[in-house]
Formats: structure tokens, sequence, C-alpha cells
């Protein structure tokens, strides 16, 4: 990444800031499994609509949700599913992390 300019990294910052926010990660989820309409949504995440809907415009903003109207609702799906590729990348990572982590205070706890 040393070869990147700084305007080019200034998008990637700006994509990883949309995706640091649990709501959104949250909503992302949900469609992971297809389409689904703010109502749909509402009910599998608990959150408001108002919440769901702020949320939605900004993951649409940034390209990695696109909306569907059908008839009088609007449905939302993921743009590009290399989105769930990257997230499962960070979450193998936190993983080993956490292993090697919990190893470490099983050798502390053994130094007792």
């Amino acid at each position: 990444m040393s070869h990147i300019p700084a305007a080019a990294l200034a998008h990637v910052a700006d994509y990883f800031k949309v995706l640091s926010e649990l709501s959104r990660l949250q909503v992302l989820c949900v469609l992971k499994d297809g389409a689904k309409n703010v109502t749909e949504i509402i009910e599998e995440t608990g959150l408001g609509q108002a919440n769901v809907s702020k949320h939605l415009k900004i993951l649409a903003q940034a390209g990695i949700v696109q909306r569907q109207p059908q008839g009088v609702s609007v449905y939302y799906q993921i743009a590009d599913p290399m989105i769930f590729d990257l997230c499962e990348t960070v979450c193998r990572s936190l993983e080993i992390r956490l292993q090697e982590q919990s190893q470490q205070l099983k050798t502390l706890g053994g130094l007792r």
C-alpha cells in the first residue's frame, strides 16, 4: 500500500468508516440472505425506523447496498457481496488474535 496516493487512501478510510458502525453491520448481516425492505430490516435487527433509514442511506451512498423499488416498497440488497469476504477476513484475524491472547493468559495462569 506504500504506492497508493493519499487521495486514494482517503477513499479507503471513508469506506472503512462506513463499516465501523455496529448498526450498519447489523443491517448488512440481515441483507446477506437477500433483499429486504425497511420493515423487514427493522424486525430482524430491532433497530428503530429512523435509525435503519439513516444507515441504509449511508450504505447506499457508499455503494455497499442498492435500492430496488418494487411497487410501493423499496427493497435493499447488497451491491457487492465482496463485503462479506472482507468481514470474514477480519473475523478470522480477530479469532486468531483472541486464541493467542487466551493461550498467553493460560500460560501466565500456570506461573502461579
